[in-house]
């Protein structure tokens, strides 16, 4: 499942306007009778207990721990219970705030968003997640 999610990383801001690294991680829409919305939602439930437990947006938001590592231009986000983790699309500037402010927001969307999504369709997502409550949040950190 690992292979197939979607990710985008991007610069934001946080509630108190300050610049903050954000990351999302989605599953892209089922190919098959058995990507059920019910499944897809248990799957990035399950992969969210694997980051240690993310918390909806109205939740404080947990701390993920050290689950950012980068080797040269490569950042990877790691997961419990694997030795495999999720290869991001960072740019330099991510990357070196992250490493510079030690940390990122992760947000796990529990619906489906295709990989191809472009920047209007992710901020339509996150939208509409926000206002739904479906979306999960978490604090990870550079190793």
């Amino acid at each position: 499942m690992l292979a197939a999610l979607g990710a985008w990383t991007w610069l934001g801001v946080d509630p108190a306007d300050t610049d903050l690294a954000h990351l999302l991680l989605a599953h892209p829409p089922g190919h098959t009778e058995r990507d059920t919305a019910a499944a897809i939602e248990d799957r990035m439930r399950h992969l969210s207990a694997s980051l240690g437990g993310l918390a909806g947006p109205q939740d404080p938001i947990p701390d993920l721990g050290n689950r950012l590592l980068t080797a040269g231009t490569t950042t990877v986000l790691r997961f419990d219970g694997t030795r495999y983790g999720t290869r991001l699309p960072v740019r330099t500037g991510w990357t070196e705030h992250v490493h510079g402010h030690g940390q990122a927001v992760v947000v796990i969307g529990l619906d489906p968003l295709p990989r191809s999504a472009d920047l209007p369709r992710v901020d339509a997502y996150l939208d509409a997640g926000l206002l739904s409550g479906r979306l999960l949040f978490g604090i990870a950190r550079p190793t």
